[in-house]
């Protein structure tokens, strides 16, 4: 195999280098949970607009609390995605359960830990760390 600067290895070499290897990569802190809010395809168009603004007065309080991350509108209307700032999906279900949306069973919720890409490690593999 050819030497490659590290800079333009692409991100599935690293991917596949960290597979291969003899030890698996060491596990990442759950950084953050992905939370998928999709409105409930039974919920009639006027009770869903007479619970949105409390709704969005209860994510807007969240955000500047500091435990929404991030928040983006799905492309297909149906709903948000929201990264927050928990440790796992049981703290992340605790703040969504307090939406008003869940609270009036209107929408599902789907929860993703996520983390630091792990195969990351494979670039510092032997250095030792800094203070």
């Amino acid at each position: 195999m050819p030497a490659f600067p590290l800079k333009v290895l692409p991100l599935t070499f690293l991917l596949a280098a960290s597979s291969a290897s003899a030890q698996p990569p060491p596990q990442t802190k759950t950084t953050g949970v992905l939370v998928f809010l999709t409105v409930k395809p039974d919920t009639p168009r006027q009770r869903l607009m007479t619970v949105l603004p409390d709704e969005v007065r209860a994510t807007v309080r969240l955000y500047l609390d500091g435990k929404i991350r991030q928040w983006y509108s799905r492309a297909d209307g149906k709903g948000v995605i929201f990264i927050l700032d928990s440790k796992d999906a049981s703290e992340a279900r605790s703040l969504m359960e307090s939406l008003p949306l869940a609270k009036e069973k209107l929408a599902d919720f789907e929860y993703t830990p996520i983390a630091p890409l792990a195969p990351l490690g494979v670039l510092l593999a032997g250095q030792t760390q800094r203070p």
